[in-house]
């Protein structure tokens, strides 16, 4: 069905399982109830369809199981590999237990030291992802950055000098308890005002002030990966 074009159809509980959808046109269908188990849906036009309840159980499957349902064509066949591929699985896993996310400025001074923090994280086997939140934040930062502190094992945020990073930090620590956050301040600059906000969060570690660069490296693993750690552990 590579290319077809389904604009308007109605298509309700229709099987479209180890279907080749790619670039297929479904604007304004009706998809409700439809079953998409092994669909290959790249590349496809949905404007204004009906996305509901696609399930993504195999036809073998429902006897034994109750349908999995999801309401997005494109979500389904990842929602899938999820659930039932071990080796999707044994990634995110991985994924989760070695990203740490640094936030922090990007003023030439702030990025030096959070250069020097995602190379030393490196060293000690982490994988470190940066996000420059230098620029005015928007619903679409905001939700790539809960993402991002989702598939992270911790968050490192550099408040000082803070300017995004509260709005930031409002949208991942509430919604985020399995992953702690370790704040760092420089020692000659102070918290901002509503930052005491989030120590309320028992996974919002107080924030390790460090004098310079190289103190902060060197106190890494047992004042900033240590604390991390022992929270993920409890």
């Amino acid at each position: 069905m590579r290319g077809a074009d389904f604009t308007g159809a109605n298509l309700r509980s229709a099987n479209f399982s180890h279907a080749v959808l790619d670039q297929a046109n479904f604007n304004r269908a009706d998809l409700t109830g439809a079953r998409v188990h092994g669909a290959a849906a790249w590349n496809v036009h949905l404007e204004d369809a009906v996305q509901k309840d696609l399930i993504i159980t195999p036809e073998s499957m429902t006897a034994s199981l109750p349908p999995i349902t999801t309401d997005r064509l494109e979500l389904a066949q990842f929602t899938y590999l999820l659930l039932y591929n071990p080796n999707l699985r044994q990634i995110i896993d991985t994924i989760t237990a070695k990203c740490v996310l640094i936030l922090g400025r990007f003023t030439p001074d702030r990025k030096i030291v959070l250069d020097m923090l995602r190379d030393e994280l490196r060293k000690r086997n982490f994988v470190p992802i940066v996000f420059d939140f230098d620029r005015p934040a928007s619903r679409d930062l905001t939700e790539t950055i809960k993402i991002l502190a989702g598939l992270s094992r911790f968050v490192i945020a550099d408040i000082t000098d803070a300017r995004s990073i509260p709005q930031e930090l409002m949208a991942i620590v509430p919604s985020l308890p399995s992953v702690p956050v370790q704040p760092l301040l420089l020692r000659a600059q102070q918290e901002y005002g509503m930052f005491e906000h989030f120590l309320r969060f028992p996974w919002v570690l107080p924030p390790y002030v460090y004098d310079d660069q190289a103190s902060l490296i060197s106190s890494l693993p047992d004042k900033v990966i240590t604390p991390a750690e022992l929270i993920i552990r409890t």
